[in-house]
């Protein structure tokens, strides 16, 4: 009876490392497919090289993303809850398109200040200039950088979602960031027709997200009065 217990227990411990793992690399495989780089190497050395990498924040990567560090961090739902009210403090998602922009630069060094001309999105057949970034690119360097730059969601004149109808999204790197690129644009495309950020925003993480953005937008409107 007891031989027979331990080998039910044995059995059950296997099925839940083998479902654990899997549900891992499931989600291992979200965070890549959002989450793309590319790779230059300098056609005249052969040694000098710049990788660049670039992270579409869909809400299906965020989701993903939160999963991913609770697991890696042993959370309970309530600190994975709480870092995802940060994480979407930090994203803004929605007023913006938030993507993570990564440089790994083993060549000469990058001059990329005013860095907003450096990286266009393209949306449509349209080109857009980003609404903000980290400012820490616009300083020259050598090895690694990164940070968030963000672009409207919504156009400035009209108020129209931006994203509404699209299938892809296209990053586009100016030729000028670096002589390694040789002239050549660097590109990432993302295909985002089935990602709706409104999902985002349900649960407790995105209930507390909401309160806090509706109590500051109450302060604005009381100190635009006074």
């Amino acid at each position: 009876m007891k031989r027979s217990v331990r080998m039910i227990l044995a059995v059950a411990c296997l099925l839940i490392g083998l479902a654990a793992v899997a549900n891992a690399a499931a989600t291992d495989q979200i965070l890549s497919r959002w989450g793309k780089k590319i790779k230059l190497i300098d056609r005249e050395d052969q040694v000098s090289n710049l990788e660049i990498r670039a992270t579409y924040y869909s809400t299906e990567y965020v989701e993903a993303l939160v999963q991913s560090e609770a697991q890696k961090n042993l959370w309970t739902q309530q600190e994975a809850d709480e870092y995802k009210y940060r994480l979407l403090n930090t994203l803004q998602l929605e007023e913006m398109i938030p993507i993570r922009i990564e440089f790994t630069n083993n060549g000469p060094s990058m001059h990329l200040g005013p860095f907003d001309v450096m990286v266009k999105l393209m949306i449509g057949n349209k080109e857009y200039k980003m609404a903000d970034y980290d400012k820490r690119f616009n300083f020259k360097f050598q090895g690694e950088k990164e940070g968030l730059v963000f672009f409207r969601r919504y156009d400035e004149k009209t108020g129209k979602d931006l994203l509404k109808g699209v299938k892809q999204v296209r990053l586009i790197f100016s030729p000028t960031i670096s002589p390694i690129t040789d002239g050549r644009r660097t590109e990432f495309i993302w295909d985002i027709a089935n990602d709706d950020p409104a999902k985002l925003f349900q649960g407790k993480a995105a209930a507390k997200y909401e309160t806090d953005r509706l109590i500051k937008r109450l302060e604005k409107l009381r100190k635009d009065k006074a």
